[in-house]
């Protein structure tokens, strides 16, 4: 398969806002793919590279050798070239990378040269956004999307579940079963605006709800077997060493194995949470655990259960579950909760919450499964305020007390049709002195261009924002703004593709 077969497909994806027809066209292209290339193939139509490191950036890529007059690079010679550049390190590393670079790029047409350029920088957004590729997966295997969804939610990773799919099927889709010790992808909550939206879209039959409190902590998934414990973020990376107390509390549960999903949060002498930066930098940092613990203590909270000695639970009701897990775990490690049916009560609950210093509430359909990955109407959160987590488009240079840091960041919403962002608006707002040393730093080494006063990043940072409303703007593409928009916090456990859509923004419109 040539790399131009690849650039032709993500500009047909690219063109399009009709999702059947960016489905079609990224069928196509895997169908065309080799067996032993469908790996590759399906990163690089993702917009990304199958190396964690290449020790590329945009600088680097400024100076280029001609392009070739025709296509002549396959995909495994792109990839071979890049896993190399990943191992390059040591004296003359620098001469050696550069060789290979304007090897690659010299071999490669002026389109081609484009699509490799911000395929290495992340600038790559043509629309391939997972929920599509998995879509487009079912249509080039001919196999149930369903089967693909559940089997990507189970592996925790969709290229996998693209080989399985090309290569064998639904036979092979069903090979994907849950395994403790391998994170899955973890059931997500949608949005609401107040107590009575979330139960419209949770049950709109008006059935019983389970009404969790939403603890302002880090997700964390926890599993135990084999007599140990691993634990993993809601980014699946795993973090076992640097929450100990997570460890021990799982370590001593009656059971042989288990996954459960829940939250760590760093809480006060009264049992108020505190910042949520504390939790964050806790659970960050590998270096001096025990006497960051002493520091910072974290205390375990889980909502769901998994999976238990031997019994896969995520096919079976919220109910059940639920139910399962207050059995075998001791009331202080259950995320408070409250069942009922009335929204009314719901509503209290959620101001006794907010009253607690916790964010919200979240309410949750007892009848439905866990369905992994998925943004659905069966979880809806609830918050106090309207608050966004949009991704980090550009960043402007500070003047006055802000000069020499990069202080005004430009807001988008994620567009699951397009696959890129829209801008909603920017803000200063809410930036303490320490947290614009940190976004310098950050967004420096995610710099992709710049103009005099404007550093324009990869969408990578999520940010939370709070605001006062949305309003109509030509400014924008979107046709609206963020009114009053201030940063709350930065969201290091969410990738961009988490990150609100634009048809969320809208649905928050008066």
């Amino acid at each position: 398969m040539l790399l131009s077969d690849v650039v032709e497909a993500s500009g047909a994806v690219g063109a399009t806002r009709s999702r059947k027809a960016k489905v079609e066209a990224l069928a196509a292209a895997l169908r065309a793919a080799s067996p032993d290339q469908v790996e590759t193939a399906t990163a690089y139509l993702s917009g990304v590279l199958r190396q964690r490191r290449t020790g590329l950036g945009w600088r680097s890529l400024t100076d280029l050798p001609p392009p070739a007059p025709t296509a002549s690079l396959d995909i495994d010679e792109v990839h071979r070239t890049f896993e190399r550049l990943s191992e390059v390190a040591g004296s003359g590393a620098r001469t050696v990378r550069t060789s290979l670079v304007d090897g690659l790029f010299g071999r490669a047409t002026a389109s081609e040269q484009e699509y490799l350029r911000k395929l290495v920088t992340g600038e790559l957004r043509q629309g391939a956004l997972d929920g599509l590729m998995l879509e487009a997966i079912a249509v080039a295997a001919d196999v149930p999307a369903a089967d693909v969804r559940r089997a990507a939610m189970l592996a925790g990773a969709t290229i996998p579940v693209a080989v399985a799919a090309l290569s064998d099927g639904e036979a092979g889709l069903r090979r994907f079963r849950l395994e403790v010790g391998r994170p899955l992808r973890p059931m997500l909550a949608s949005s609401a605006a107040d107590i009575d939206a979330a139960f419209e879209r949770a049950t709109p039959e008006r059935a019983p709800v389970a009404v969790d409190r939403k603890l302002d902590g880090i997700r964390v998934q926890a599993h135990k077997y084999d007599g140990r414990v691993a634990v993993f973020t809601r980014t699946l990376e795993e973090v076992t060493e640097r929450v100990p107390e997570v460890v021990e509390a799982v370590s001593a549960l009656p059971v042989t194995t288990v996954v459960l999903d829940g939250e760590a949060i760093a809480l006060d002498a009264s049992g108020r949470p505190r910042p949520f930066q504390e939790t964050a930098a806790r659970t960050a940092s590998r270096v001096d655990v025990a006497a960051l613990r002493d520091r910072v203590p974290l205390t375990s909270y889980f909502f769901d259960l998994l999976h238990v000695d031997g019994a896969d639970l995520i096919d079976r009701p919220g109910r059940e579950r639920f139910d399962r897990l207050a059995a075998i775990l001791p009331p202080e490690l259950l995320v408070p909760r409250l069942l009922t049916s009335d929204p009314a009560a719901a509503a209290m609950y959620f101001a006794d919450t907010v009253a607690a210093g916790h964010e919200g509430v979240v309410v949750k359909n007892l009848e439905a499964g866990y369905e992994a990955g998925r943004r659905g109407a069966s979880w809806v959160k609830v918050k106090p305020r309207h608050t966004l987590d949009l991704v980090v488009l550009a960043v402007e240079w500070g003047s006055g007390r802000r000069e020499g840091w990069l202080s005004n960041i430009h807001l988008g919403a994620r567009d699951p049709e397009t696959g890129g962002f829209v801008m909603l608006g920017k803000t200063f707002k809410g930036m303490t002195d320490e947290m614009l040393r940190w976004q310098t730093e950050r967004f420096l080494s995610l710099e992709t261009s710049r103009t005099s006063y404007v550093v324009h990043v990869r969408p990578e940072q999520v940010v939370e924002v709070a605001f006062d409303g949305i309003q109509r703007s030509s400014r924008y593409p979107g046709g609206m703004a963020l009114r009053f928009a201030r940063v709350l916090r930065y969201r290091d456990d969410k990738s961009a593709d988490e990150a609100d859509t634009v048809d969320t923004v809208r649905s928050l419109q008066g």
